[in-house]
């Protein structure tokens, strides 16, 4: 039997020594795993004590999190707007900067009882357009990846979280396997955008566990945008719109790449750190 004050502590170290820089965030995430004690648990009652079994399934995920395995692929889900999705290292992992997509989306729409049509490309755990869905109650949306596997989980989330009627799902690379000549209100999506020159600047964390070909793009991480500004004004709606989510320092050349395609008032939208995050468009 150990303490969770003596176990909670030791790890925190452990990890810090790693150059964690959300050690005891972290630590309290694995340990509610592994006991199914709170992190309000661990505050008010330090003394308590923690069982062989448990304590020996905390140090195997704490061990995971020391080879810089992300908590999200460790416990398999990840919070994301005001729901919860299952996720692996078959897809990125959702992230708060991602949350800017669906705010400018919804600004966009004054109705939100309006059926639309929604389109998600790329869309990997399936958190945008089922985020977007969750706000909007009789819209429909339709979800493409390349990606076989990433496509089953965004599937497995929309079933889980009863979003399975309004959303189909298509294997394609972009659009080639949408049906001709369909158009929608809405387009989400989160190309790769990361030049493949900065792979060995980004955490290991992201580097070694999440699908690069959903992380890095040719062309100093604006190949897709320019496949995209080909692509988007012929699936989109008159008066439809597009939000697209941009590296903090692309917004200048995606902003000339979009209004070469036709794009009508773009904006460069921020996220909470004050970063270019989104850029929004009119057809």
């Amino acid at each position: 039997m150990a303490a969770i004050r003596d176990i909670r502590n030791k790890a925190i170290q452990k990890l810090d020594q790693t150059g964690n820089e959300t050690s005891g965030l972290d630590v309290d995430l694995l340990l509610e795993a592994a006991t199914g004690l709170t992190p309000l648990d661990f505050i008010l009652e330090p003394d308590r004590q923690i069982g062989p079994k448990q304590k020996a399934d905390f140090q195997n995920l704490l061990e995971r999190r020391l080879k810089r395995e992300p908590i999200s692929q460790i416990l398999g889900k990840k919070d994301f707007w005001t729901l919860t999705f299952k996720v692996s290292r078959h897809c990125l992992t959702p992230r708060p900067d991602s949350e800017t997509l669906i705010e400018a989306a919804l600004k966009s729409i004054p109705d939100k009882k309006k059926t639309l049509k929604i389109l998600d490309l790329g869309t990997g755990s399936g958190c945008l357009i089922l985020s977007l869905l969750s706000e909007l109650p009789h819209s429909l949306g339709t979800a493409v990846d390349i990606s076989d596997k990433a496509l089953d989980l965004a599937k497995e989330n929309a079933l889980r979280l009863g979003f399975q009627e309004r959303c189909r799902f298509i294997l394609s690379d972009w659009v080639q396997a949408l049906p001709p000549g369909e158009k929608f209100d809405i387009i989400l999506c989160n190309p790769p955008y990361i030049a493949e020159e900065e792979a060995e600047t980004l955490a290991p964390d992201v580097q070694g566990y999440e699908p690069h070909m959903a992380l890095f793009a040719k062309d100093n991480g604006m190949e897709e945008y320019e496949k995209l500004g080909k692509i988007l004004p012929g699936l989109m709606t008159d008066g439809g719109h597009a939000f697209l989510e941009i590296g903090h320092e692309q917004g200048l050349r995606a902003v000339n790449i979009f209004k070469n395609g036709g794009a009508k008032n773009i904006r460069i939208i921020q996220d909470l750190a004050g970063r270019d995050r989104c850029i929004a468009l009119d057809f």
